[in-house]
């Protein structure tokens, strides 16, 4: 399970550095306005570090399963999702380093959507949606279509707690460029939510309640 890793990694850090640069420009505003730097208590610098860190898993998740089939299919959807969410990922910590704000937190997950005193997650599961230490290391025990039917439902979980984040910055962040990126995050995974759920479909299953 080195090499997926490896390469998971690799993509991120190639990733963040190309976008350090594009979020410099986006900053800037569309007509050369410097756009004020949030806060660290802000929603744009909580929706960053929250949404790299839940990104982070989806890659890491999307790198095991295509290690344990050979379905095009589910290979395909694992290698776009990878590659979208460590470039978005690189996008977002581009951000903190822009700002120069720390990328970790002393304050719980999802404190910046109101959430402080939400239940703690359990089991390496930090925020919504997240996969549990346990989870993750069954879907690395299973192959074939066992695999492709707990990854799609993992993934579905994980993009309904990505679109319930990235609608909450699009109600309070301020800088236009990560709600730009909220906006669009909204509405690529609801479209891969609904493509999930008829290849779960496909396979005699359905998504988790």
């Amino acid at each position: 399970m080195r090499r997926p890793a490896l390469a998971g990694s690799v993509a991120a850090v190639l990733a963040a550095a190309a976008a350090t640069g594009w979020a410099v420009a986006a900053a800037d505003g569309d007509e050369g306005r410097a756009t004020p730097v949030p806060a660290a208590d802000s929603a744009d610098a909580g929706f960053a570090r929250d949404m790299a860190v839940h990104h982070q898993q989806a890659v890491e998740m999307s790198y095991v399963v295509r290690d344990r089939t050979d379905d095009e299919e589910v290979r395909r959807l694992a290698y776009d999702i990878a590659q979208t969410q460590a470039n978005q990922r690189g996008m977002l910590l581009g951000w903190l380093d822009l700002w120069e704000l720390p990328k970790v937190s002393a304050d719980p997950p999802m404190s910046w959507m109101g959430m402080r005193h939400a239940p703690a997650g359990e089991d390496g599961a930090l925020m919504p949606g997240m996969a549990t230490d346990a989870e993750m290391a069954r879907l690395g025990r299973l192959n074939g279509r066992q695999a492709e039917v707990f990854y799609l439902q993992l993934m579905t979980d994980h993009h309904r707690g990505g679109v319930h984040m990235a609608e909450g910055c699009v109600r309070a962040c301020e800088v236009e460029a990560g709600r730009r990126l909220a906006r669009g995050t909204v509405e690529g995974q609801q479209s891969e939510i609904r493509l999930m759920a008829d290849m779960l479909r496909a396979r005699g299953a359905a998504a988790r309640p």
